[in-house]
This record gives C-alpha cells, structure tokens and sequence, in this order.
C-alpha cells in the first residue's frame, strides 16, 4: 500500500525550478505526522536528507547542500508539503522521496521517519 503520495518531479535545465508535493495517502491520510520531509537518492550514491519540517509549529530545517535554493513548506488545510526547489544543479539530480513520522527527532538527520512514499524523480541537464 502506498503511505504517501509525491508529485511535480520532472526533467529541467540547471537554473530552472520545480515544486514538489506530498500529501498522505487513502491509507493514512487520517494519521497526524509530527514531522514530514524529504530525501534524495542518486545512483551510487547514500541518501540524503534534504529538507524536515516540524508540523505542528511550521519549523523548517534545509540541509546546507540546498541552503538558499530549496524551501519546504506545508498546507495545513489540504494537508499537504511542498519542496520549492530554485536555481536547479545537475548534482540536484536524484529520485526524490517524501517522510514521515509520528513521534521523534525532527531533522534532515533524523533516521526516525518510518512512512514513505513512491519517490518521484528530479533530472537536471542541459
């Protein structure tokens, strides 16, 4: 069963932007996360934390890789997270995961996120 669901991944030129979005799925959309976030995976490479946000409050953490180009932000009416991402890089390349946790450390770190989703692929390229 899908837990959460992401969108708004695509193929853009370095400089551009895209916005990515994840929503909870049929299955949870009943849960009420503590912390929602995103993660990327480039082949051969670990994943990576890139963006947390803190529900209940809106606090945000963004990993220094994206500092300054990428937002996180949520929609508490349509229950929803986003990921603005500006001033794209080809390094930026990288399947794209939405998470989420009901209870625990809320950080780009944090390895406490226990619902995910499908993934949804970001390529930048000239």
């Amino acid at each position: 069963q899908v837990q959460l669901v992401e969108s708004g991944g695509g193929s853009v030129q370095p400089g551009g932007s895209l916005r990515l979005s994840c929503a909870g799925s049929e299955y949870t959309y009943s849960i009420n996360f503590y912390c929602m976030g995103w993660f990327r995976q480039a082949p051969g490479k670990e994943r990576e934390g890139v963006a947390a946000i803190h529900t209940d409050v809106g606090t945000t953490y963004v990993a220094s890789s994206v500092k300054g180009r990428f937002t996180i932000s949520q929609d508490n009416a349509k229950n929803t997270v986003y990921l603005q991402m500006n001033s794209l890089k080809p390094e930026d390349t990288a399947m794209y995961y939405c998470a989420a946790m009901v209870r625990g450390y809320c950080s780009t770190s944090s390895r406490e996120f226990n619902y995910w989703g499908q993934g949804t692929q970001v390529t930048v390229s000239s």
